[in-house]
């Protein structure tokens, strides 16, 4: 981890201007291409859960502003950030799994698996309290929205970036899934968004980058 120069740094204006903001939160949703995906992920027999938690993983901790976080008035840089995602306890509630991230996609998985089992068994809320180095996410895979709103914390002003998927759909013959990120605008812009889904759909579109060849 290292502070960022709050002197130097190219966007100090505009982290000075959005911070101030009531609301400096922004987000984004787009429907992704997961026709070569899914029955990638399916034919391994993998859940495809934990695949997709990899994949944005993955393509966040490319972009450093995805790896920012506001911190005691300025901002630090994460050199790797870990996923979190919603995991279904019974038809009613969920719990938090908070994984360590890992590049290499099959480590990722076995201990990925090994965790979900585990906080089935002693669910939790409070995983993920006291760190800022997280990627907070949600599977709806129930709705193929449009739209979505994660809840934050303003004060003091929650950093981390957050992402929601939807449920698969057909568009002629591609399968599309509905992704949703959304960040804090004083550490980051549309830009690195567009950068972000630009990473996931070049992932999604060849996993043979993080599965080897079949």
């Amino acid at each position: 981890m290292r502070f960022i120069d709050m002197q130097t740094w190219s966007r100090r204006e505009h982290f000075s201007f959005y911070n101030a903001f009531d609301h400096p939160h922004f987000g984004m949703c787009a429907n992704v291409d997961v026709t070569a995906f899914r029955p990638a992920i399916k034919k391994r027999g993998l859940s495809y859960t934990v695949a997709t938690v990899y994949i944005i993983a993955r393509a966040a901790n490319a972009i450093p502003e995805f790896r920012y976080r506001i911190r005691d008035g300025g901002v630090v840089e994460h050199e790797v950030v870990h996923p979190g995602t919603a995991i279904l306890v019974n038809e009613e509630l969920f719990t938090f799994a908070m994984f360590k991230y890992n590049e290499d996609f099959f480590h990722f998985v076995a201990k990925a698996t090994e965790l979900i089992a585990y906080v089935r068994e002693n669910p939790s809320l409070a995983a993920s309290q006291g760190r800022d180095d997280w990627l907070f996410m949600t599977p709806i895979p129930w709705v193929s929205f449009t739209s979505f709103v994660h809840p934050v914390h303003l004060q003091p002003p929650h950093s981390v970036p957050l992402f929601a998927w939807g449920k698969i759909f057909e568009e002629g013959e591609r399968l599309m899934m509905p992704l949703d990120a959304q960040g804090h605008h004083a550490v980051m812009d549309g830009l690195h968004m567009g950068r972000f889904y630009e990473t996931v759909q070049d992932y999604l579109h060849h996993p043979e980058i993080f599965l080897g060849e079949a």
